[in-house]
C-alpha cells in the first residue's frame, strides 16, 4: 500500500496501542448509557401449534448478519456479510431439540465508504484471514429455552482455524405452516451475542487496559434470518 492519505487513516483504525506516545492525551472512556424504566408489557409467545417439524434451509434474502466494533471510544465500526447459509433441524414442539448450522464467506464482507485497500487489509492475515481460511463457521451443540419465545443456541463458532464457543441470544419472531402464495413452512428468527476477537488470534490494535486507543476487543453481532421449510400439505390455488 502506497504512503497515501488512506494509509494515514487506516494507521488511525489498525494501530496498536503500544505504539502511541506517552505524551499523547487518552480519549475519555465513553460513560455507560442512563437506564431508562420502561413499562412495555411482554409479547405473547407466537403460535407454534401448525408449524410442521422437520428440515428448514436459510432464505438469503430476508437475511443478514452485521457486526460492531468499537473504535477509539469515539463510534461502532459496522460492517456485514452479503454471502452465508444455514441449516436448521427444528421440531417447533421441542425446540431444546433443535440444531442449526451455518457458514459464512469472508470474502464476502460489505464495508461502508471504505478506503482504498481497506477490505483487503481486513481479509489479510493480521485480521480474518481469509486465504487460509476463507469460512467461517457455526454448529450448534445445544439449546436452552430462556422464555416463551427465546433461547440461547450455545456452539462452536471457527474463525481464522481456531474453534471457540459462542452463544447466541436467539428470539423466535413467529411464522406459518404455509400459504398458496408460499407453499413451504416460514419461520424468522433474531439473534445476538458478543465475541472477543482476540480469542481467534486476531489482537492487533486492542487498546492497552485503561485507554480507548485502538479497536476494542468485543465484536458485537446481530443476525435476522427467515428459513423455509416443509412444503405446505394442501397449498390448494393461489388466492
Amino acid at each position: 500500500m502506497k504512503p497515501t492519505q488512506t494509509t494515514a487513516l487506516l494507521a488511525i483504525l489498525l494501530m496498536s496501542a503500544g505504539a502511541c506516545s506517552p505524551s499523547e492525551p487518552t480519549p475519555a472512556t465513553p460513560s455507560a448509557p442512563e437506564t431508562v424504566a420502561t413499562t412495555e408489557t411482554a409479547k405473547p409467545a407466537p403460535d407454534v401449534s401448525k408449524l410442521p417439524a422437520g428440515a428448514y434451509k436459510l432464505d438469503p434474502y430476508h437475511a443478514s448478519v452485521t457486526f460492531k466494533v468499537n473504535h477509539l471510544g469515539f463510534s461502532y465500526y459496522t460492517a456485514n456479510f452479503r454471502t452465508f447459509t444455514a441449516d436448521l433441524q427444528l421440531d417447533p414442539a421441542k425446540p431444546e431439540t433443535a440444531t442449526v448450522s451455518a457458514t459464512i464467506d469472508l470474502n464476502s464482507i460489505a464495508i461502508p465508504t471504505p478506503p482504498a485497500g481497506f477490505v483487503a487489509e481486513l481479509l489479510g492475515d493480521n485480521w480474518l484471514g481469509a486465504t487460509a481460511h476463507p469460512q467461517a463457521t457455526f454448529v450448534s451443540t445445544s439449546v436452552k429455552p430462556t422464555g416463551p419465545a427465546t433461547a440461547d443456541i450455545v456452539g462452536d463458532f471457527t474463525l481464522k482455524g481456531v474453534t471457540k464457543t459462542v452463544t447466541l441470544h436467539a428470539t423466535f419472531n413467529g411464522g406459518y405452516e404455509g400459504h398458496p402464495m408460499d407453499p413451504n413452512a416460514r419461520i424468522g428468527f433474531s439473534a445476538n451475542g458478543v465475541l472477543k476477537r482476540s480469542d481467534f488470534g486476531i489482537s492487533l490494535g486492542i487498546p492497552v487496559e485503561g485507554t480507548t486507543m485502538g479497536v476494542f476487543d468485543d465484536v458485537t453481532f446481530e443476525i435476522d434470518a427467515e428459513f423455509t421449510g416443509p412444503a405446505l400439505v394442501d397449498a390448494g390455488a393461489p388466492g
